[in-house]
């Protein structure tokens, strides 16, 4: 290599030391008094044809006043790139001059450092508003945030779900908020790839900018975002090293009210890149380190943006730079209006309601900026927002929507994949519109199918707002402005061991079955149904005691009654050791009501049964739902599931919860006004008692409020509304848990 550098350019090399790169081979070239850096690529016209233009891009910022640059070195015979043979293989080489100092990366940052940078970065883009280059102009590099979905191909090779659905979802925000805006935004010739190793400092000075090779022509703001990126992603605090960047670059180069309010996008959307090409380049080039060099703090940062509300981070920077920022009306102003048109029984949660704008995974946006830490919505089960769920409701919304009454392959397809989850002998289902409606067709068929209308229910029971639902669930007909109980209901005692009259050991369950049979056999007329939660919710999130459900459900049969689990909280894996809540106790019921998660937020629900109840309800009156098991809500079911087994998130229901509920008896040791930790995975109850072991509903509803007020979701239920009820989107993490714990425990002392 000495021979052929020395005869190319005329230096005489007396050292050569191997440097990194990314996808072509760099060298530093020492001569005795002077440093060259030598690049190799691929021969590729293509190629060559952009280190032209990248040479001629140095070679103008050299002049007039020339900045801080490399520049490059002609060969002997002229030009600046050129092929030559290295090491046996033939290469296109060129050499460029070499910038002392050091890397940003092996500094301390300081905000007069950044403030440097801001500035230095404003003189570049200025300098180059001048520049022209027909063949940067046409580039279409991967690299360039403008073309962030030509990276797309590469989500796949991200190893880590939970990172993929992250890099998805900002994926789909680029392409919905962002792209629709890149044609009206300034376009510039932009470094693209201001980075901790490609910026050189000294002191609090920035010295010097180094590897135009990302150089693209894109909206100016790209490499502001760019910037931003790079120099905040190994930081633990984001504004306070982002601002006095961004007011120097404002400064020297003023922006745009429109640009700076597609930081938070843009800013995401390199790092996608640069997560997509660190997980390429693992798979392709596996030994290459410094091709993944970036790759933690990125991933890093994406989850730490996902917290940070994208109102926030916009009004922050308009504020800073002096633009006037939207405030939204107040949150009782828009209480206000909306009770001009919304009767008083539809409540809000909270003292202080939430005015909510946007929500992802396990976190809602507010509108002023806030984001909360959601522990409470158990509806959008894989996560608020989840792209994949997103994507095929759109997908199949533009291509068919129609009812049953028409033939289309997704209907049999989800039922299979839905059906697969079950014991062989609950093989039939029924598609409706929310877990109310699915209630009441299980009332309905069982009624069919026995020839009987007696309904066994238990205490404190929900299962449901249509007339039926509130006939058979206890939470709604028993209270105190409730219609009463219906003759045809028989009301079981709600079968705890924590306080419960049995007390905790083993009989409980067997004990209060006994009961329950009693009140059977004092009712006159059959039994068409037995229903019951496997933990209930309403109750107080409290679960049925052990061998209940294996010694009523025999007797319910015997009696020519069906057995009905409402699975409509407790399914879809949520309580971690089992797909079903059933599961626990041993048993398999005669029919199944599912809803809430089964859509993910998409109005779904379905009752579950066998072929011979199957049968026997379609010799009555024919039964249709207008948009029960419609196409678009049979792909939103089938990308729900798909994500629970991609993602493992009946697995993580295990580990989280369990980790969630270990806190929660942690923390029932420290303050004796826990009185019982309950549930399973993440479906947990915490009952609040006071001194004399009663229910404490002001200190529980302290405790909601309050934690609202830190920007964290939980709900209360029960009798006395004294539980703390916590059942989170399924990719809750054990760092979730924590802080929701240690807020809890903040509260307590």
């Amino acid at each position: 290599m000495k021979e052929t550098i020395e005869k190319a350019f005329g230096i005489v090399p007396v050292e050569i030391k191997r440097l990194n790169g990314y996808e072509n081979e760099n060298f530093l070239i020492a001569t005795g008094d002077e440093y060259y850096v030598f690049k190799t690529y691929p021969v590729c016209k293509k190629t060559s044809e952009i280190l032209e233009a990248e040479c001629t891009l140095l070679l103008f910022l050299q002049q007039p006043g020339p900045i801080n640059t490399p520049f490059p070195i002609p060969f002997k015979k002229g030009g600046y790139v050129k092929p030559l043979k290295i090491n046996g293989a033939l290469k296109a080489c060129r050499l460029l001059s070499f910038l002392p100092g050091k890397f940003l990366a092996e500094t301390t940052a300081t905000e007069s450092l950044m403030e440097n940078m801001g500035r230095f970065l404003a003189r570049i883009n200025l300098r180059l508003t001048h520049f022209e280059s027909a063949t940067v102009r046409a580039r279409q590099y991967e690299w360039d945030i403008q073309n962030l979905l030509l990276n797309r191909k590469h989500i796949k090779n991200i190893p880590k779900p939970s990172n993929r659905r992250v890099v998805t979802y900002f994926f789909r925000q680029f392409e919905a908020l962002v792209l629709p805006k890149i044609p009206a935004l300034r376009k510039a010739y932009i470094h693209s790839d201001f980075n901790e190793w490609n910026v050189l400092s000294e002191g609090e000075k920035m010295t010097g900018l180094i590897d135009f090779g990302d150089v693209v022509y894109s909206p100016l703001v790209n490499d502001v975002a760019t910037a931003l990126t790079y120099l905040t992603y190994d930081k633990s605090s984001f504004f306070e090293w982002a601002t006095p960047f961004l007011k120097s670059y404002h400064k020297t180069l003023p922006l745009k009210q429109e640009e700076v309010s597609l930081l938070y996008y843009l800013i995401a959307s390199k790092l996608c890149i640069s997560v997509c090409h660190s997980a390429r380049a693992a798979i392709s080039d596996p030994k290459n380190k410094y091709a993944s060099v970036s790759e933690t703090n990125a991933l890093s940062m994406l989850h730490r943006l996902l917290k940070m509300n994208p109102i926030a981070v916009e009004n922050h920077f308009l504020k800073a730079l002096g633009f006037s920022v939207k405030t939204p009306a107040s949150i009782e102003q828009k209480y206000k209006d909306r009770q001009v048109y919304i009767g008083k029984a539809l409540s809000v949660s909270y003292q202080k309601p939430i005015y909510t704008v946007h929500s992802i995974f396990q976190h809602i946006y507010d509108g002023y900026g806030g984001t909360f830490l959601d522990a409470y919505n158990n509806i959008p089960h894989v996560g608020h927002s989840h792209p994949k769920v997103v994507e095929a409701g759109q997908r199949q919304m533009a291509q068919l929507n129609t009812n049953t009454r028409y033939l289309y392959d997704l209907l049999p397809e989800y039922a299979e994949q839905l059906l697969s989850r079950f014991p062989s002998r609950l093989n039939k289902v029924f598609f409706v519109n929310s877990g109310s409606e699915a209630s009441d067709l299980a009332i309905r068929i069982a009624k069919k199918h026995t020839g009987n209308k007696n309904v066994m229910v238990v205490e404190h029971g929900y299962h449901g707002h249509t007339q039926t639902g509130i006939d058979i669930s206890d939470y709604k007909f028993n209270n105190s402005r409730g219609q009463g109980q219906k003759d045809y209901i028989i009301k079981a005692a709600l079968p705890k061991t924590y306080q419960g009259k049995h007390g905790e050991g083993a009989a409980a369950g067997a004990l209060y079955a006994k009961e329950a049979v009693e009140l059977l056999r004092a009712k006159e007329g059959g039994l068409a149904a037995f229903i019951a939660e496997p933990i209930v919710g309403c109750g107080g999130q409290v679960p049925l005691a052990p061998s209940y459900l294996k010694a009523i459900y025999p007797e319910i049969r015997k009696r020519g009654g069906v057995c009905i689990s409402d699975e409509v909280q407790t399914g879809f894996g949520r309580l971690g050791d089992c797909f079903w809540g059933y599961e626990q106790h041993g048993v398999v019921p005669d029919i199944v009501v599912v809803g809430k998660p089964m859509g993910n937020g998409h109005p779904m629900g379905a009752v579950i049964t066998t072929s011979n109840i199957a049968d026997s309800f379609a010799e009555g009156v024919e039964f249709f739902s207008s948009f029960g098991g419609n196409p678009v809500s049979c792909s939103i079911g089938k990308a729900v599931l798909d994500v629970i087994n991609e993602e493992g998130l009946q697995e993580n229901a295990i580990e989280v919860g369990s980790y969630y509920k270990m806190l929660f008896n942690q923390l029932k040791e420290k303050h004796n006004c826990i009185g019982n930790v309950r549930g399973s995975g993440l479906f947990l109850g915490v009952e609040i008692i006071n001194n004399q072991g009663g229910a404490n509903k002001s200190l529980a509803q302290h405790l909601k409020n309050e934690l609202r007020q830190q920007y964290i979701l939980i709900g209360t239920d029960g009798p006395e509304n004294n539980v703390i009820k916590t059942k989170p989107p399924m990719l809750f993490t054990k760092k979730n848990a924590l802080t929701v714990v240690e807020a809890i425990d903040r509260l307590l002392q």
